[in-house]
Order: structure tokens, then C-alpha cells, then sequence
């Protein structure tokens, strides 16, 4: 009987571990599928099923604490989900990586402070993607060529409380023609660079017109086709979050840079995130934030615009912890663009 009794469990054991194996089998063909994912042979993909598997361990690790209410925010899978982190990090956190400082420092840049308009109520929230100066979110693909999307959705809102009109810009333009200035393309740069770029160059080409790569290219800039210009920009002063948000409120959409080199970025996907370990000083990936509020318990937050897609966060955005210090130092390097009567 008990020989009879240890058959049984032995077969269900088994059948287990196949009905196991299938359904991780069934996960990973619908994340390769969902995501157009293709490896150059077996060995690889055995290893990105397996980073997979990990990441996936770590998600619902983490939205068990979520539904525990320890954590704030809750993560997702997502098309990174068969990198390893540091793959990630390296691949599209572009803010200040190998920027070549000789080059910045022998073009003056036309930079302004902030003053805080005098006499100005701030609202307690505001969202503008609600009033109309905020194009669609971007992708950047494999490129750390953040720091031109957060510069071009700085300056496609200003240029639309300018003109009224909204006019996505080109990156590509960015990341070909502004090495002059610092900047190095698909391996980093900085907004202001971009800035004094297009202020010293005359303008933007549309997207239309110079459409986005993923790759460093040669400068095809075409004064025709311009969408856009500035004049100069302003600097937020460095950490303070109050005129941080006196700037999104009275001006518009504001570049930033934070740290976003933990996991929980990577597959971060509803609630506000606060991150423990997360860096006031060690910037790695630069954004746009369009708005700022507070959620439903009571936690203010920034509302951040990345360029990873609709599919990452919360359909492209990200909701930030907001006076909590400088979070992951969303005002230590804040900016935007100057433009003039013609845009």
C-alpha cells in the first residue's frame, strides 16, 4: 500500500513539474512573441529565458509587499525583461555618460536662473498633457539617447505655449548634429548642451522630416524643415524642489535627470515611486516632467514623462515622489528651454 501510495505522489509530482515547465515555456513564447524578441542561437536565449524567470521572480516578489501595502508602488514585466540589469542601465540611461567636458567648456552656454513669478498662487496640480503640450510618448530603443527626448519635449511645450501649436521635434537631430557641444549620441549627453545647440544652430528639424535612428548618424540638419528654436534656457536652482515646481506650474514641461539605475525603475508600473536607495547626486537618465499632484493616499508626486514606450510604467509615465527631499534627485539638474516670439 504504501509503495502504491508513493507511485501516486511520484506521478503527481511529476506531473507537476511538467505542467510547470509548460506554463514557463507558454510565458516565454508569449513574451518573444509580444515583443518581437530573436536570439542568435540557443545558448543565448536559454540564458535570456533565465533573466527572464529571475525578473519575473523579483516583479511578483515585490507585488506581494505591494499588496502588503510596504511598498508604494507596484512593478510589471515588461520588454526589458531578458536583460540583466546592468545591461539595462548601460544601454538607455545616457545623462552625462562620456560627456567630453573640453568641448563644453570652450562653448559658453546662454543660461538664465529661475526667479519665481512674484505674486503667483501655484495650483495644487497640474497635468499638461491635459492642456495640450505634450506629444506622444517616444521610444528610444536601445540608445542612451535619453537626454534628447527629455530636451525636445522641453521645447516642443514651450513652443506650443509660445505658438499654440504642438510640433514633435526631432532627437535624431540632436544626436547627429550637437557632438560639437559635448554631446555624444547614442552614448550620452546633457540637455542644456542641446539647448545651446539649437540656440546657436537655429533651430530643430521636425520629426517629420529627420526621423528617429536608435543609432549615431551624420548630421543631416535642414534650416527648411526647422519646427523649432530657443533663444537660451533657465536653470532651476540645484535641489529645490518648490522652485521646481513654480517652474512646471508657470512655464511648462521641465528636463530633468534622475537616478534611474535600479531594478525597481526598470519594471516600474503604477503608484508613486519612492526608492530607498535611490541618489540625489548620481544622475544617470535624463526626462521630462509635465505635471506634479498628489495621489489618492495622500503622497505628492511629479509627473514624469520617459522615452521607453507606452508599454513601460504607466503607459510611458511614471508617477515620482515629490518633497521627499530631492527623490532620486529629480531637481538637482532641472532646465528648460527660452523661446522667443518666433519659436
Amino acid at each position: 500500500m504504501k509503495t502504491f501510495l508513493l507511485l501516486i505522489a511520484t506521478i503527481i509530482a511529476m506531473a507537476q513539474a511538467v505542467s510547470f515547465f509548460e506554463l514557463v515555456n507558454q510565458e516565454w513564447t508569449t513574451f518573444k512573441m509580444e515583443h518581437n524578441k530573436i536570439y542568435k542561437n540557443d545558448i543565448e536565449e536559454r540564458f535570456r529565458m533565465k533573466i527572464f524567470m529571475d525578473n519575473k521572480h523579483k516583479i511578483a516578489k515585490h507585488n506581494g509587499n505591494y499588496e502588503m501595502k510596504s511598498v508604494p508602488y507596484k512593478l510589471k514585466m515588461n520588454k526589458y525583461g531578458d536583460l540583466l540589469h546592468h545591461e539595462f542601465v548601460n544601454i538607455l540611461n545616457g545623462f552625462n555618460k562620456s560627456i567630453n567636458t573640453q568641448l563644453r567648456s570652450e562653448r559658453p552656454l546662454s543660461s538664465a536662473a529661475f526667479i519665481e513669478p512674484a505674486n503667483v498662487v501655484l495650483p495644487k496640480s497640474i497635468d499638461w498633457r491635459e492642456l495640450g503640450a505634450v506629444t506622444p510618448v517616444k521610444d528610444q530603443g536601445h540608445c542612451g539617447s535619453c537626454w534628447s527626448f527629455s530636451a525636445t519635449g522641453a521645447l516642443e511645450g514651450q513652443h506650443f505655449r509660445r505658438t499654440g501649436v504642438l510640433v514633435s521635434l526631432s532627437e535624431q537631430n540632436l544626436i547627429d548634429c550637437s557632438g560639437k557641444y559635448g554631446n555624444n549620441g547614442c552614448n550620452g549627453g546633457l540637455m542644456d548642451q542641446a539647448f545651446q545647440y539649437i540656440k546657436d544652430n537655429g533651430g530643430l528639424d521636425t520629426e517629420v522630416s529627420y526621423p528617429y535612428e536608435a543609432e549615431n548618424d551624420n548630421c543631416r540638419y535642414s534650416p527648411i524643415n526647422n519646427g523649432a528654436s530657443d533663444i537660451g534656457f533657465v536653470d532651476i536652482p540645484e535641489g529645490n524642489e518648490h522652485k521646481l515646481k513654480a517652474a512646471v506650474a508657470t512655464m511648462g514641461p521641465v528636463s530633468v535627470a534622475i537616478d534611474a539605475s535600479h531594478q525597481s525603475f526598470q519594471f516600474y508600473s503604477e503608484g508613486t515611486y519612492y526608492e530607498p536607495e535611490c541618489s540625489s547626486q548620481n544622475l544617470d537618465h535624463g526626462v521630462l516632467v509635465v505635471g506634479y499632484g498628489t495621489d489618492e493616499n495622500d503622497q505628492d508626486y511629479w509627473l514624469v514623462k520617459n522615452s521607453w514606450s507606452e508599454t513601460w510604467g504607466n503607459n510611458g509615465y511614471i508617477k515620482m515622489a515629490r518633497n521627499k527631499q530631492n527623490h532620486c534627485g529629480i531637481a538637482t539638474s532641472a532646465s528648460y528651454p527660452l523661446v522667443g516670439s518666433q519659436g
